[in-house]
């Protein structure tokens, strides 16, 4: 039977392992830590339990095709549909409840926010239809084959090219709102692939479109269980894991991919996919190839400051989703990509999954997932960063809610962009990657195949099409369709 390893056993190497496993091959995934899921990992707490990743859920879909690719095997994941995507709050005390149903979404912005009802409606449908137009190219095929580029799909795509919003930034194209606090609100979508709304292209107008058109889901067991879904899923299909057995390298011949070698030994194979970060795939496990400068010296997706804090009161006012926003938006984004620094009023994102899933917390408790937005590790002073964050996330929670918020936390866990990347090997602690700040991103992404090397191939959320979940396991849709059967 052909073998196929998998370097990493984060999302989109469970899926890649999932789809080979389909086509025949003989899979086992080499892992670095003890446990499978990359980013969607999970602790337990003093009586909490957090998600440590991820934690906005669209396109279950995607999920829901992997189980599918073996149905005799019981499925127990399930999730369930929002009608609130997210609760959002100014400090000047304006608050908004974002509804998924896109009429509902309208009706309540144009009343809430003084905008015509015509303008967000077609700003909402504009997002539609780029997100149709563009998702058969950008997002479910290779854009660095040619046979991608002769199709239907891609021909409908050049005809629209003036209307995707290319030429303008997200910000630019999110000026067609009159209130600031809209523009904002549309601008926070740059910050799903890591980037800024000042640089990013306008073509990100289409993500809200997964979010509003087409569903923000919540899986019954909170986050976790997408990954551990797979990974139960993968164990009972017969793919094997080496957890805490790291690949040290990459072997070849003859620009042929031939075995990875650990530090127990060396393991052979017909297929190798890399799920690590496509930057120390390079630097670490292919230090005697040549790398592609230009694809490893793009700029870095932001990363992230997360406290998880275990909340010894409720607070009805908050849902699933929160985000308290900054009122300084560019300042926020200058700090971040430019000054690589945290600015002193950051915007805030407040995830709880006890609002769905009770047992996340004691009784009369929650468990917040307090995030901002950072910059990736550059050798920063990260305790005194930190330490100011922490004051100022305080701060904004206390004003936005007119609470003490530091009365109330019970428990307290810290992940910082250096924790990321220790962790995960993502490269500067970067959350997506490369960023998406300029409107060739996409096309400057390394490709699922390896150009040089044969029966290497690449998955996950530093390669095409990009990072978050959804992404990454189109990834692997993309990977896997590259690789031929098991012969």
């Amino acid at each position: 039977m052909a073998k196929a390893i998998i370097i990493g056993s984060g999302l989109g190497g469970l899926a890649t392992a999932l789809r080979l496993k389909h086509k025949g091959y003989q899979v086992t995934v080499f892992e670095q830590n003890h446990y499978a899921g990359g980013k969607l990992h999970a602790i337990k707490q003093d009586g909490y339990r957090f998600d440590l990743g991820p934690s906005l859920f669209t396109l279950p879909h995607l999920v829901d095709e992997l189980h599918d690719l073996f149905p005799a095997i019981d499925n127990s994941f399930s999730y369930i549909k929002k009608d609130v995507g997210c609760h959002y709050f100014w400090e000047d005390g304006t608050r908004f409840k974002a509804y998924t149903d896109q009429k509902d979404f309208v009706n309540h912005a144009s009343k809430l926010f003084r905008e015509p009802k015509s303008t967000i409606d077609s700003y909402l449908t504009n997002s539609k239809s780029r997100y149709n137009l563009t998702k058969s190219l950008f997002l479910e095929k290779s854009l660095h084959k040619w046979s991608t580029y002769f199709s239907l799909d891609t021909l409908k795509a050049i005809v629209n090219a003036p209307f995707l919003g290319l030429l303008n930034t997200l910000d630019e194209e999110n000026k067609v709102f009159k209130n600031p606090k809209l523009t904002q609100l549309f601008n926070r979508y740059a910050t799903y692939n890591g980037s800024s709304p000042y640089q990013t292209p306008g073509i990100m107008s289409m993500i809200p479109h997964l979010e509003m058109g087409i569903g923000t889901y919540y899986p019954q067991h909170g986050m976790h269980s997408i990954s551990q879904s797979l990974y139960e899923l993968a164990t009972k299909v017969g793919v094997e894991f080496r957890f805490r057995e790291s690949v040290d390298k990459i072997n070849y011949n003859n620009n042929l991919a031939t075995s990875i070698t650990t530090a127990l030994k060396t393991y052979k194979a017909d297929i190798i996919v890399s799920n690590m970060d496509i930057y120390p795939t390079y630097k670490k496990l292919l230090t005697q190839y040549p790398a592609p400068k230009k694809t490893l010296e793009q700029e870095r997706s932001s990363s992230a400051l997360i406290f998880y804090w275990g909340i010894d009161r409720e607070f009805p006012e908050l849902d699933l989703h929160n985000i308290l926003f900054s009122n300084d938006y560019p300042t926020e984004f200058d700090h971040i990509f430019n000054k690589k620094s945290l600015s002193n009023d950051p915007t805030i994102y407040i995830n709880i999954t006890s609002k769905e899933t009770k047992t996340d917390a004691p009784a009369g408790c929650e468990n917040w997932f307090v995030m901002i937005n950072a910059p990736g590790n550059y050798g920063q002073n990260w305790e005194e960063m930190i330490n100011t964050a922490r004051k100022n996330i305080i701060l904004k929670i206390n004003k936005c809610l007119g609470t003490d918020i530091s009365q109330h936390i019970a428990t307290e866990y810290i992940l910082d962009p250096c924790d990321i990347e220790k962790k995960t090997s993502s490269y500067r602690g970067a959350l997506y990657g490369a960023a998406s700040n300029n409107k060739f991103a996409a096309f400057l992404r390394h490709p699922n195949f390896n150009k040089g090397l044969k029966n290497l191939y690449h998955v996950g959320g530093s390669v095409h099409p990009g990072g978050g979940i959804p992404l990454c396991l189109l990834s692997a849709q993309i990977t896997a369709d590259l690789i031929q059967d098991a012969s």
